[in-house]
């Protein structure tokens, strides 16, 4: 996972080299996670190692990269994270995964839109659901209404076994926005009807992959956790302070979550190899 040449607890310390804008897509290299082994309760956050796979950092927001400029390094990078993964749930049936991060503007739910992407691009049945149901950003990622979606399917009768997914541009890909946003979300996200959204999505999708609010900003996140079969947890370099990354670690795995790994979003390539390999 995420962490540099210093122990994650230290207060104050962030990830390793630049620090980007609030909110920032990728934009810089990029991190995917290459130990196959799951993150383990009291596992240092900067003795999990990563690859680097971006290139040069530039000033644009990416947004679906993977879709405009599919034969870019950092389109790449995600296409390594796919086969990362893979390799990572190898041993593990890993159809529901959760993708979070410590706080927010780091790059989560980006992550997962182009993740999903390039598992729809090897004939996967993709399922994107954005269980974000405070600030929703999957449907203007993917150009889609967001109503509607999640809520529908957890209030009206019915809804369950006709879930309104939508179509992407990409075959294989469908995305479950999230409806009319509720008053407590965690509320919702925690009860047995949404395990029964789960599991009729299941039945319709090879993978699942939900967007979720950052750990440290609500109890979402950690309450999807343990409805999942692995979560992915995105950090940024930086942004993300090394002390926030653990406790939110340590908050999933208080609910016997299964942390396959983590992402570094806008690590350069050198800072990269330095601070893992070096």
């Amino acid at each position: 996972m995420a962490g540099g040449g210093r122990h994650p607890q230290q207060r104050g310390r962030r990830a390793p080299h630049r620090r980007g804008r609030p909110g920032a897509h990728p934009r810089c290299s990029w991190s995917a996670v290459a130990d196959p082994r799951p993150v383990a309760p009291g596992d240092p956050l900067d003795r999990q190692p990563l690859i680097s796979t971006g290139g040069p950092p530039v000033a644009e927001d990416y947004g679906l990269i993977t879709l405009q400029d599919p034969a870019s390094p950092i389109s790449e990078s995600y296409r390594t994270l796919r086969l990362n993964l893979q390799f990572a749930t190898v041993d593990a049936d890993v159809r529901t995964l959760l993708i979070t991060s410590p706080g927010p503007g780091e790059g989560k739910s980006t992550t997962l839109a182009n993740l999903a992407v390039t598992m729809a691009q090897v004939d996967q049945r993709v399922i994107v659901v954005d269980a974000d149901l405070r600030r929703p950003y999957l449907h203007e990622l993917f150009h889609l209404p967001s109503d509607p979606g999640l809520t529908t399917m957890m209030l009206e009768d019915g809804a369950v076994e006709d879930p309104p997914l939508q179509d992407t541009a990409v075959p294989g890909l469908q995305v479950l926005t999230t409806g009319t946003l509720p008053p407590r979300p965690s509320d919702l996200l925690g009860s047995k009807r949404m395990a029964m959204v789960l599991e009729a999505l299941a039945r319709r999708a090879d993978v699942i992959l939900l967007d979720a609010p950052p750990v440290m900003a609500a109890t979402d996140a950690v309450v999807l956790a343990s409805k999942v079969s692995g979560v992915l947890l995105v950090v940024s370099s930086g942004d993300t302070k090394r002390e926030h990354a653990q406790q939110a670690v340590e908050r999933l795995h208080k609910v016997n979550a299964r942390v396959v790994g983590a992402v570094l979003n806008n690590a350069p390539l050198d800072a990269a190899l330095s601070g893992y390999y070096g």
